[in-house]
């Protein structure tokens, strides 16, 4: 049960940091992120968080 809430966790993250991207860049529109410098350099961030923990996730723990 833990993998897939850390898989869905991860598309969240991944999702909203895209959303964040797309904003401070100023494809989408209608918010105060919208053309921001801050939210296009946070954006990517986590999403890129969100990639790493879907791997992480996916290869599970190391054994010993």
């Amino acid at each position: 049960m833990g993998k897939i809430v850390a898989i869905a966790f991860a598309a969240l993250l991944i999702a909203i940091g895209g959303v964040w991207t797309f904003q401070g860049l100023g494809y989408l529109k209608g918010s105060s992120m919208t053309g921001q410098t801050l939210w296009a350099t946070i954006g990517p961030i986590i999403a890129a968080f969100g990639v790493a923990l879907i791997f992480v996730a996916i290869r599970g723990p190391k054994k010993r």
